[in-house]
């Protein structure tokens, strides 16, 4: 984090945006424990009833009001891989 990054208080709410990966456009809502956010987070995601790792990164943030809203962004690199579509018995 940046020295412009606010600090939150230990319980504040913030408000996670999912960009990319299995977890595109879904919201979650976090509580600070240490007075930031996570710098990123690894997620447990079911694609196709097998549950996979998957690593977000922290790309952006605001305040909306006294409400942080705070970005991720998919990271594949991090991530387990996800199985290609044709090894999944999909055609």
């Amino acid at each position: 984090m940046s020295e412009d990054t606010p600090t939150l208080k230990r319980g504040d709410e913030y408000i996670v945006f999912f960009r990319g990966g299995p977890n595109d456009g879904q919201v979650d809502r976090r509580i600070s424990t240490d007075g930031t956010w996570d710098d990123e987070l690894t997620v447990v995601a079911a694609v196709d009833g097998k549950e996979t790792l998957i690593n977000y990164t922290v790309s952006s943030w605001r305040t909306l009001g006294e409400q942080y809203q705070i970005e991720y962004v998919y990271d594949p690199e991090d991530s387990e891989e996800l199985e290609a579509l044709e090894d999944r018995g999909e055609h």
